[in-house]
Protein backbone atom coordinates (compact mmCIF):
# COMPACT_ATOMS: atom_id res chain seq x y z
CA UNK A 1 0.00 0.00 0.00
CA UNK A 2 1.54 3.07 -1.20
CA UNK A 3 2.06 5.64 1.95
CA UNK A 4 -0.08 9.41 1.48
CA UNK A 5 2.11 11.94 -0.16
CA UNK A 6 3.18 14.72 2.39
CA UNK A 7 1.04 17.66 2.10
CA UNK A 8 2.39 20.50 -0.22
CA UNK A 9 0.69 23.29 2.55
CA UNK A 10 -0.67 23.05 6.00
CA UNK A 11 -3.06 25.58 6.90
CA UNK A 12 -2.05 27.16 3.34
CA UNK A 13 1.56 27.66 4.63
CA UNK A 14 4.60 25.31 3.22
CA UNK A 15 5.70 23.02 5.79
CA UNK A 16 9.46 24.83 5.07
CA UNK A 17 7.94 28.17 5.61
CA UNK A 18 6.36 27.04 9.02
CA UNK A 19 9.96 25.38 10.18
CA UNK A 20 11.62 28.42 9.07
CA UNK A 21 8.74 30.33 10.87
CA UNK A 22 9.71 28.63 14.42
CA UNK A 23 13.18 28.75 14.20
CA UNK A 24 13.05 32.81 13.82
CA UNK A 25 10.33 32.69 16.68
CA UNK A 26 12.68 30.65 18.45
CA UNK A 27 15.77 33.03 17.82
CA UNK A 28 13.66 36.11 18.99
CA UNK A 29 12.67 34.64 22.18
CA UNK A 30 17.02 33.63 22.43
CA UNK A 31 17.85 37.09 21.63
CA UNK A 32 14.96 38.47 24.04
CA UNK A 33 16.29 36.40 26.69
CA UNK A 34 19.63 36.83 26.68
CA UNK A 35 19.07 40.67 26.66
CA UNK A 36 17.08 40.20 29.24
CA UNK A 37 19.58 38.13 31.65
CA UNK A 38 22.37 40.84 30.81
CA UNK A 39 20.18 43.67 31.87
CA UNK A 40 19.53 41.82 35.07
CA UNK A 41 22.90 41.50 35.49
CA UNK A 42 23.83 44.54 34.92
CA UNK A 43 20.98 46.25 37.27
CA UNK A 44 22.27 43.35 39.94
CA UNK A 45 26.11 44.49 39.78
CA UNK A 46 26.60 40.95 38.58
CA UNK A 47 28.34 41.75 35.15
CA UNK A 48 31.98 41.74 34.98
CA UNK A 49 32.37 42.04 31.28
CA UNK A 50 29.58 43.14 28.77
CA UNK A 51 30.34 42.51 25.17
CA UNK A 52 28.71 42.58 21.40
CA UNK A 53 30.74 42.95 17.69
CA UNK A 54 29.82 45.70 15.24
CA UNK A 55 30.74 45.66 11.57
CA UNK A 56 32.77 48.59 10.00
CA UNK A 57 34.85 49.46 7.26
CA UNK A 58 37.60 47.73 8.19
CA UNK A 59 35.83 44.27 9.65
CA UNK A 60 33.74 43.02 12.18
CA UNK A 61 34.56 44.39 15.94
CA UNK A 62 34.39 42.87 19.40
CA UNK A 63 33.62 45.77 21.72
CA UNK A 64 33.74 44.53 25.59
CA UNK A 65 33.51 46.67 28.16
CA UNK A 66 33.53 46.48 32.14
CA UNK A 67 31.85 48.62 34.36
CA UNK A 68 34.98 51.22 34.76
CA UNK A 69 34.75 51.42 30.55
CA UNK A 70 36.23 49.84 27.50
CA UNK A 71 38.51 47.32 27.85
CA UNK A 72 39.15 45.74 24.51
CA UNK A 73 38.88 46.21 20.83
CA UNK A 74 39.63 43.40 18.69
CA UNK A 75 40.49 42.69 15.04
CA UNK A 76 38.29 40.08 13.09
CA UNK A 77 41.72 38.02 12.90
CA UNK A 78 42.22 38.64 16.16
CA UNK A 79 40.00 35.50 18.03
CA UNK A 80 37.03 37.09 19.32
CA UNK A 81 36.55 34.13 21.52
CA UNK A 82 39.89 34.00 23.02
CA UNK A 83 40.07 37.98 23.86
CA UNK A 84 36.71 37.10 25.89
CA UNK A 85 38.40 33.75 27.51
CA UNK A 86 41.04 35.85 28.26
CA UNK A 87 38.61 38.79 30.16
CA UNK A 88 36.80 35.97 31.69
CA UNK A 89 40.72 35.07 33.43
CA UNK A 90 41.76 38.64 33.80
CA UNK A 91 38.53 40.48 35.09
CA UNK A 92 36.10 38.04 36.21
CA UNK A 93 33.97 34.81 34.73
CA UNK A 94 30.60 36.95 34.50
CA UNK A 95 31.03 38.06 30.82
CA UNK A 96 27.65 38.30 28.68
CA UNK A 97 26.63 39.58 25.35
CA UNK A 98 25.38 43.17 26.24
CA UNK A 99 25.18 45.08 23.57
CA UNK A 100 23.52 47.98 25.29
CA UNK A 101 26.91 48.69 27.54
CA UNK A 102 28.25 48.91 24.52
CA UNK A 103 26.11 51.70 23.01
CA UNK A 104 27.77 54.66 22.89
CA UNK A 105 31.09 53.46 22.34
CA UNK A 106 29.54 52.05 18.74
CA UNK A 107 28.11 55.26 18.24
CA UNK A 108 31.62 57.09 18.31
CA UNK A 109 33.04 54.90 16.35
CA UNK A 110 30.18 54.79 13.30
CA UNK A 111 31.14 58.74 13.54
CA UNK A 112 34.80 57.56 13.20
CA UNK A 113 34.41 56.26 10.48
CA UNK A 114 32.16 58.65 8.89
CA UNK A 115 34.96 60.94 9.15
CA UNK A 116 32.87 62.66 11.52
CA UNK A 117 34.27 62.46 14.81
CA UNK A 118 38.16 62.81 15.51
CA UNK A 119 38.61 61.86 19.10
CA UNK A 120 36.72 59.48 21.28
CA UNK A 121 35.47 60.39 24.62
CA UNK A 122 34.44 57.10 26.44
CA UNK A 123 35.90 56.18 29.85
CA UNK A 124 38.80 53.52 29.73
CA UNK A 125 39.58 50.07 31.77
CA UNK A 126 43.40 49.81 31.03
CA UNK A 127 44.28 46.99 33.28
CA UNK A 128 45.08 44.76 30.36
CA UNK A 129 48.44 46.80 30.24
CA UNK A 130 50.87 47.65 32.56
CA UNK A 131 54.59 49.21 33.06
CA UNK A 132 56.03 51.17 29.75
CA UNK A 133 53.52 49.29 27.89
CA UNK A 134 50.58 51.31 29.66
CA UNK A 135 53.10 54.27 28.89
CA UNK A 136 53.17 53.98 25.72
CA UNK A 137 49.11 53.44 25.09
CA UNK A 138 49.03 56.89 27.27
CA UNK A 139 50.64 58.61 24.17
CA UNK A 140 48.87 57.29 21.47
CA UNK A 141 45.98 60.14 22.22
CA UNK A 142 48.37 62.98 21.95
CA UNK A 143 49.31 61.48 18.34
CA UNK A 144 46.34 63.83 16.62
CA UNK A 145 44.11 62.86 14.37
CA UNK A 146 45.95 62.87 10.45
CA UNK A 147 49.00 62.90 12.26
CA UNK A 148 51.78 59.78 12.32
CA UNK A 149 54.95 59.75 14.42
CA UNK A 150 57.71 57.16 14.34
CA UNK A 151 58.35 53.82 16.61
CA UNK A 152 61.49 55.92 17.99
CA UNK A 153 59.57 59.07 18.49
CA UNK A 154 57.25 57.28 20.86
CA UNK A 155 59.66 55.66 22.40
CA UNK A 156 61.20 58.96 23.41
CA UNK A 157 57.65 60.32 24.24
CA UNK A 158 57.36 57.45 26.35
CA UNK A 159 60.34 58.05 28.44
CA UNK A 160 62.41 55.22 27.12
CA UNK A 161 64.38 56.78 23.62
CA UNK A 162 66.30 53.24 23.08
CA UNK A 163 62.76 50.92 23.80
CA UNK A 164 61.95 50.88 19.91
CA UNK A 165 61.48 47.50 20.14
CA UNK A 166 59.19 47.44 23.00
CA UNK A 167 57.42 50.22 21.64
CA UNK A 168 56.53 47.70 18.77
CA UNK A 169 55.45 45.33 21.12
CA UNK A 170 53.23 47.30 23.05
CA UNK A 171 51.66 48.24 19.96
CA UNK A 172 51.08 44.79 18.92
CA UNK A 173 49.48 44.01 21.93
CA UNK A 174 47.23 47.23 21.92
CA UNK A 175 43.83 46.14 23.67
CA UNK A 176 41.90 49.09 22.32
CA UNK A 177 43.47 49.82 18.66
CA UNK A 178 41.28 52.72 17.15
CA UNK A 179 40.48 53.74 20.70
CA UNK A 180 44.06 54.32 21.28
CA UNK A 181 45.50 55.51 17.92
CA UNK A 182 48.30 52.48 17.48
CA UNK A 183 47.70 53.19 13.95
CA UNK A 184 49.18 56.42 13.96
CA UNK A 185 52.66 54.62 14.90
CA UNK A 186 55.08 53.66 11.67
CA UNK A 187 58.43 53.05 11.02
CA UNK A 188 61.33 56.13 10.38
CA UNK A 189 61.41 55.38 7.00
CA UNK A 190 57.90 55.94 6.53
CA UNK A 191 56.32 52.67 5.78
CA UNK A 192 53.59 51.62 7.84
CA UNK A 193 55.05 48.76 9.86
CA UNK A 194 52.80 46.03 11.55
CA UNK A 195 49.46 46.26 12.52
CA UNK A 196 47.00 43.88 14.68
CA UNK A 197 44.39 44.73 12.07
CA UNK A 198 46.47 44.12 9.55
CA UNK A 199 48.63 46.39 6.55
CA UNK A 200 45.36 46.89 4.63
CA UNK A 201 43.37 48.34 8.25
CA UNK A 202 46.13 50.31 9.05
CA UNK A 203 46.44 52.09 5.62
CA UNK A 204 42.51 52.92 5.09
CA UNK A 205 42.50 54.09 8.59
CA UNK A 206 45.20 56.70 7.68
CA UNK A 207 43.58 57.31 4.56
CA UNK A 208 40.32 57.87 6.26
CA UNK A 209 41.82 60.28 8.43
CA UNK A 210 44.03 62.11 5.96
CA UNK A 211 41.15 62.66 3.52
CA UNK A 212 39.49 64.19 6.66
Amino acid sequence: MTEPAEPDTINGVRPTELFAALRTGEDTTMTRLRHRLAADAERDGLLDVGYRTMDSPVGTLLLAATGQGLVRVAYPGQDHDAALAKLAEVVGPRVLYAPARLDEVCRQLEQYFAGRRTMFEVPLDLRLSSGFRRAVLAHLTDIGYGRTESYREVAIAAGSPKAVRAVGTACATNPLPLVLPCHRVIRSDGTLGQYAGGAAAKQALLRLETAA
